[in-house]
């Protein structure tokens, strides 16, 4: 997930960023998470894990790491960064700006450090400067809440036009892919709703491949 170069023409199509429903049987999941990398093109995958001991969760990581790696994506831990090199896994996502300075030193050079949660544009600078390989913007937070559509649209024009660190767009359904890929989203997120029914997860993801791969939205 490198930088956007400064006066990249045209601009690269954006890619898939896919997160995974809290996990708890990660062999039961990892027939679904196969069906949809080999669906198109995908980033990467933010592992997000159930409560568990310390040997549950890597075991459940180490399952899934072959999955998404041998297809060329990366696989990062939703927090849990203590776990990622044991695991295998490339990285780690944190939530909020303290969480994100809290785990730099131990994922940089590494790793992946990503940010999301960032509720201001200082903490989304912050995490810039930081060092963050890129931010994400529109994600829901605890409680399921999520920022308004037209507050996301105008975080990521702005971010687009200012930064050359990518930046995610979390997008709650293909209806919302189109105009946050035409704000300057470098990758598109996919939460829960994608995993609720099994048999529309591969048309789903070939589908926003494909409006991705559009040439309008690499112009």
């Amino acid at each position: 997930m490198a930088t956007r170069p400064k006066k990249a023409e045209p601009r690269p199509a954006p890619r898939l960023y896919l997160i995974t429903p809290p996990i708890t049987e990660a062999d039961a999941f990892s027939a679904s998470l196969a069906t949809a990398l080999a669906a198109g093109d995908v980033a990467a995958v933010l592992l997000r894990l159930t409560d568990g001991d310390e040997r549950s969760l890597i075991n459940r990581v180490k399952t899934l790491c072959p999955v998404v790696q041998d297809k060329g994506a990366a696989l990062l831990l939703d927090g849990h960064v203590e776990l990622v090199a044991r695991a295998g896994a490339d990285g780690a996502h944190l939530t909020g700006i303290d969480a994100f300075n809290e785990a730099l030193q131990r994922l940089k050079p590494e790793r992946i450090a990503g940010a999301g949660g960032l509720v201001s544009r200082h903490d989304a600078m912050s995490a810039a400067e930081a060092g963050a390989d890129y931010v994400m913007f529109g994600g829901p937070d605890a409680s399921g809440a999520r920022p308004s559509f037209p507050a996301v649209e105008e975080r990521i024009a702005w971010w687009a036009e200012v930064f050359e660190i990518p930046c995610v767009a979390y997008v709650a359904s293909l209806d919302d892919l189109e105009p946050l890929v035409k704000a300057g989203a470098d990758f598109i997120a996919f939460g829960d709703w994608l995993w609720r029914n099994s048999q529309e997860v591969a048309g789903t993801i070939t589908k926003a491949t494909r409006a991705l791969r559009l040439p309008e939205t690499a112009a």
